[in-house]
């Protein structure tokens, strides 16, 4: 995909096509740290059918690196509620060896996703 200004207006080429008459609505969108991201509408009169069709996902850019990211998150956290919390879920400890590290790991996944509670029971209960 590619985006270039003539005036005012744009030029928007898939795979080398010319597909600006064919939309009805473009958003271009780029926050620092992140790939820029663009939203194409097309127009219901479209006859570009044969270029693209359907939905598609487009990165242009190199994904940010996650390991500052990651830091941050982890000086975060401290390390006395990290060893309450793994060895109070007991749905986490099996016994099998290097418990307490797996729990703690799976206990890390869910803090970044933003899960900080009890899991909620499978049976509803």
């Amino acid at each position: 995909m590619r985006v270039t200004g003539q005036g005012h207006a744009a030029v928007v080429q898939i795979g080398g096509h010319d597909v600006s008459q064919d939309l009805s609505a473009y958003s271009l969108a780029h926050r620092a740290g992140d790939v820029p991201q663009m939203i194409i509408e097309l127009s219901p009169r479209t006859m570009a059918t044969a270029v693209f069709d359907g939905l598609a996902h487009v990165v242009i850019g190199n994904q940010p690196d996650p390991g500052p990211a990651a830091a941050a998150f982890l000086s975060a956290i401290s390390p006395a509620e990290l060893e309450k919390a793994a060895l109070d879920r007991h749905d986490l400890m099996d016994g099998r060896p290097n418990e307490l590290t797996r729990a703690m790991l799976a206990l890390l996944r869910e803090w970044a996703l933003g899960q900080w509670g009890e899991p909620e029971p499978e049976d509803g209960q």
